[in-house]
C-alpha cells in the first residue's frame, strides 16, 4: 500500500502554456481518488506525471515516502490502466495477463498460480485462451485490470477506462471496479471526465479546472458544499440552477429577488452575507430537486414548462420562471405524480433552506452549504 504526495506541481510545455498550475493533492493509503473536469482540465497530464510517462516541470511527487519526481515509471512500482485497454493483440488472456511477470523474471509456475488467481477473481476463466479480438469490451476490461492486478502495486493509476463502453456496461463496470478496489485496498487515482462516474466511484473527488484544483471532498461534500461556482455547476446531473440576483433587506432580515419574489435568507447564511450591501449582486443556485409541485396558493415561484424528460420514476421538466425579466433557464425534478407538457404553468414551491448562495464578482460560496458547512 501506499500515500501519494503531489506537492506545487507544475506542468509547462515549451510554447509557455500551463496545464497544471502549482496543484497540491494527498491521496491516502487505500484511498479511490477520483480525478474530474472537463476536457483540458489537465487531470490525464496530472495522472502522467504521477506515473511518469510526463516530465514535472516544478514540484514534487512521492509515492510511498519516496521522491519519484525523476525516477522512471517502471521504477515507481505502480500499475496503469489505459482507456484503450493496451492489450498485445497476438497473445491471449493467459499471457496479457501473466506479461508483466514474465518481463519480472518471475518463476513460470508462480506465473501460472497469480494469474489463475487474478481470472477467478474477474471472471475470466473461461476466456482464458481466447485472443483480444474474441472478447467483448467488458471482458477487454476485465483482462486489463488483471494485469494490474497480477503485478500487486503499491498503487493503481486508470486513465479513463470505462469511455469505451456503452452506457449500460459503464454501470456495472464502474460497480465492479469500485468493489475491486475495496477488496483490493490498494491506493487508486482514476481519471473520468464523467462527474456521475466520479461521484459514485471516489471516496473522495478532486475537481480540476484550467490546471488548477478548485475543491477535494467527498461525493456529498461537493454537493451539498461546492467551494464556488465552477463546482456546483460542474457536479450535479441535471445541473443546478444558477440564478443572478440582488440582496435585499425586509421583515427584519435579508431576502434575495427571485422571479419577482423576496426570498428569506436562512440563518446559516446571514453572517457571511453581513458585510454585502443592500442590492449587491450575487448567485442563487438552487439544485432540481429543491423545487416541488404545489397549489397556486402554496407557491414561490411558477415555472413556464417548455421541455418535459420523462425518465420513468421521475420527470425533469426544463422552462423559465415566469417574472423573471432575465428568462433565465430553470430545470426542476418532479414525481410522475405532477405530469406538465410544454407551455403550462407548473406552480413550484422553493425548499428555502436548501438555497446555496454564491459571490456573482469572486464566484466563491457564501456561507453554509446544505450540509452546513
Amino acid at each position: 500500500m501506499a500515500e501519494i504526495a503531489i506537492a506545487g506541481v507544475v506542468k509547462e510545455y515549451p510554447n509557455g502554456y500551463r496545464a497544471i498550475r502549482g496543484l497540491d493533492l494527498d491521496v491516502a493509503d487505500g484511498e479511490f481518488m477520483v480525478l474530474v473536469g472537463p476536457s483540458g482540465c489537465g487531470k490525464s497530464t496530472l495522472l502522467r506525471m504521477v506515473c511518469g510517462l510526463e516530465d514535472v516541470t516544478a514540484g514534487s511527487v512521492t509515492i510511498d515516502g519516496r521522491d519519484v519526481t525523476d525516477a522512471a515509471p517502471r521504477s515507481r512500482d505502480i500499475a496503469m490502466v489505459f482507456q484503450s485497454y493496451a492489450l498485445y493483440p497476438h497473445m491471449n488472456v493467459r499471457r496479457n495477463i501473466g506479461y508483466p511477470l514474465k518481463l519480472a523474471r518471475v518463476p513460470r509456475a508462480e506465473i501460472d498460480e497469480r494469474v489463475a488467481a487474478v481470472a477467478r477473481r474477474l471472471g475470466l476463466e473461461e476466456v482464458l485462451d481466447r485472443r483480444p479480438s474474441q472478447l467483448s469490451g467488458g471482458q477487454r476490461q476485465r483482462v486489463a485490470m488483471g494485469r494490474a492486478i497480477v503485478r500487486e502495486p503499491t498503487a493503481f493509476l486508470m486513465d479513463e477506462p470505462l469511455s469505451n463502453l456503452d452506457a449500460n456496461l459503464r454501470v456495472q463496470m464502474r460497480a465492479e471496479i469500485a468493489s475491486l478496489q475495496r477488496d483490493l485496498g490498494v491506493t487508486t487515482l482514476y481519471v473520468t471526465h464523467d462527474q456521475v462516474e466520479a461521484m459514485t466511484m471516489g471516496d473522495r473527488v478532486a475537481v480540476l479546472n484550467e490546471g488548477v484544483l478548485e475543491q477535494c471532498a467527498t461525493p456529498r461534500e461537493l454537493y451539498d458544499a461546492p467551494a464556488n461556482l465552477f463546482v456546483a455547476h460542474f457536479i450535479g446531473s441535471p445541473a443546478i440552477n444558477l440564478f443572478t440576483s440582488r440582496l435585499n433587506a425586509g421583515n427584519g432580515g435579508t431576502t434575495v429577488q427571485l422571479a419577482g419574489c423576496a426570498i428569506d435568507v436562512c440563518e446559516r447564511h446571514r453572517a457571511a452575507l453581513g458585510d454585502l450591501g443592500v442590492d449587491t449582486e450575487i448567485v442563487v443556485g438552487v439544485r432540481p430537486e429543491a423545487f416541488e409541485a404545489v397549489d397556486t396558493e402554496g407557491a414561490t415561484v411558477t415555472m413556464r414548462a417548455s421541455f418535459v424528460e420523462e425518465l420513468g420514476a421521475e420527470h425533469v421538466v426544463h422552462g423559465t420562471l415566469v417574472g423573471d425579466p432575465a428568462r433565465q433557464r430553470c430545470t426542476v425534478r418532479l414525481s410522475i405524480d405532477h405530469t406538465p407538457v410544454p407551455g403550462d404553468l407548473v406552480p413550484l414551491r422553493m425548499q428555502h433552506e436548501r438555497l446555496l448562495l454564491f459571490d456573482a464578482s469572486t464566484g466563491r460560496r457564501l456561507g453554509g452549504g446544505l450540509d452546513g458547512r
